[in-house]
């Protein structure tokens, strides 16, 4: 629910998706705060459990949530809780997730199945999302449609490019999903 303080509305966001695919760096790219993050120096014992197979290099790792905070317009301020992407971490989603108005769900075309654990949940929790295709060097390069399609995405969800390293790609993913929220939102009762 948004909170509104100083004529400013402030809302909360999550920023959620399959291991690797730039949750932190989504987070940390656009905050105008010092992000909070818990990253963590992924060990010998977590390769037993999590596949970094596909991320060749990821040194740390996720482990409760990444927060960060950006004023998209004077009146209105976004708080960005970043999830945790390995599924041994699931069950703290609901409790980031409480209170959202929406969700920013990251995906990389050289795993596109790592998306459905995130697209399942909040296309099953009725709560506004987008899609946002993490543009990563050296990754094929697919339309938005084209991963619409491979996603089984309905039209009314959002497909975007971005490049989480990058302010404006950011922030220009978190405008669609406002607009997107505000779209979904029903009227109130009068």
């Amino acid at each position: 629910m948004p909170l509104v303080a100083g004529g400013a509305t402030s809302t909360k966001i999550v920023v959620a998706g399959g291991f690797g695919v730039g949750k932190t760096t989504f987070v940390r790219s656009v905050s105008e705060i010092a992000p909070l993050t818990t990253e963590a120096v992924m060990t010998e014992a977590a390769a037993s459990v999590d596949d970094s197979s596909a991320v060749p290099g990821k040194t740390t790792t996720t482990v409760a949530m990444d927060f960060g905070r950006i004023t998209l317009e004077s009146d209105l301020v976004l708080y960005l809780f970043g999830t945790p992407g390995q599924g041994r971490f699931w069950f703290m989603w609901d409790d980031l997730v409480r209170g959202a108005v929406g969700a920013v769900v990251l995906a990389d075309t050289r795993r596109l199945a790592d998306s459905f654990p995130a697209l399942d949940y909040f296309e099953g929790s009725g709560l506004p999302f987008v899609v946002a295709v993490n543009q990563f060097d050296g990754a094929p390069v697919y339309s938005a449609e084209a991963v619409r399609d491979s996603l089984a995405m309905p039209d009314h969800v959002p497909v975007l490019l971005c490049d989480a390293r990058e302010r404006t790609s950011t922030i220009d993913v978190l405008t669609r999903l406002v607009l997107h929220a505000l779209a979904e939102e029903p009227a109130p009762v009068r």
